[in-house]
């Protein structure tokens, strides 16, 4: 008996030739056959045995090739690759899941299973529009399959979740380039973060109105103590006599992660905060502003009635995350220790 043979070369097939094309058929549906059921029977021995399981199954489905194009249907092809699928599920290869599972249906739109598997490889990849469809399809076949409808309401569920934080992200990125804007346009300078140990994270705040709320912190070395003001208007001026420091000037991206730092988990940030219109050109370049004689911090005096504002549009003044300033009354005996630089803090 020829086993192989052309069917479309010389003419019709004799019926001699039809047989022998029966007869491979269906040995290779038995081999098929004896492959699915071995498949099977290695899931049930557990996870040590998936492996070799997907292999039978690989092997059953070689059997059945080659495999009739879309549309025309194929149930027991259909079965080999939902039940691939499940074992790729199992074992964590959800897009080869996914494939499987898509094929299966696409081999048979009845098989309820597939749909089921696809839906839930989708949902594995972060597919949730995926999977959502592959359960609407799935019950438009079997609308009392209540498996379905469950998946369907957690995947409904977590689809509402992901819209309410991304817009919740969106939100949060666009108030932090509100308020980097604001202190673009006012001319100030922020460089990294200082004393968060007494301040925490908080950061300015931009009212409707266009004025910026700042944090400050108030620092007493004579008395090692400090104050912190939440809400400091920038409209607002000052009455004691204060110095301030100076430090190292951040990029505009650097400040928008200042400004996003703890607002969210970082992962569910963009991977670039800024719109390419935004126009940042970061060289890498930062400046540190210092005395000449000695290399120590240079000191800005703030004049009494100045308005926040005033002082931190000081050509020299960088702002430490937060504005902080360090109150010291000119009257005391510490003073001039102060501005000598004779004290630390503890």
């Amino acid at each position: 008996m020829a086993l192989l043979m052309d069917p479309g070369a010389g003419g019709p097939l004799t019926e001699s030739e039809k047989a022998d094309l029966d007869a491979i058929a269906a040995i290779k549906e038995s081999a098929a056959a004896e492959y699915k059921e071995k498949g099977n029977r290695l899931v049930k021995m557990g996870r040590s045995h998936y492996a070799d399981a997907v292999d039978c199954y690989t092997k059953a489905i070689a059997q059945m090739e080659p495999l009739p194009p879309p549309p025309v249907p194929s149930p027991d092809a259909s079965v080999l690759f939902a039940n691939r699928a499940h074992v790729n599920l199992l074992l964590g290869n959800h897009r080869r899941a996914l494939d499987d599972a898509a094929r299966a249906v696409q081999l048979s739109p009845s098989n309820v299973k597939a749909y089921y598997r696809a839906a839930k490889a989708a949902i594995a990849l972060g597919l949730l529009p995926e999977a959502a469809a592959f359960c609407r399809r799935g019950i438009e076949q079997d609308p009392a399959n209540e498996e379905l409808k469950k998946l369907l309401a957690q995947v409904d569920a977590q689809q509402s979740e992901q819209d309410r934080h991304r817009a919740k992200v969106a939100q949060a990125v666009s108030a932090a380039k509100d308020i980097v804007a604001a202190i673009e346009k006012r001319g100030l300078k922020l460089g990294k973060a200082a004393y968060q140990e007494l301040t925490g994270l908080k950061k300015p705040k931009l009212d409707e109105q266009g004025v910026l709320h700042w944090p400050v912190l108030l620092l007493y070395p004579e008395v090692m103590s400090s104050d912190f003001i939440e809400d400091f208007p920038e409209t607002d001026t000052f009455v004691p006599h204060l110095d301030a420091g100076v430090g190292t000037v951040l990029s505009k991206s650097e400040i928008l992660k200042i400004l996003l730092e703890g607002t969210m988990d970082s992962k569910s940030l963009p991977e670039s905060l800024l719109d390419e219109e935004d126009g940042e050109n970061d060289d890498g370049k930062s400046s540190t502003i210092t005395s000449s004689d000695k290399g120590s911090v240079k000191w800005i005096n703030v004049k009494e009635g100045k308005t926040l504002q005033e002082v931190l549009q000081h050509k020299d003044f960088i702002i430490p995350a937060i504005p902080v300033f360090f109150v010291v009354s000119r009257k005391s005996t510490f003073y001039r220790e102060f501005k000598a630089g004779n004290w630390s803090l503890p």
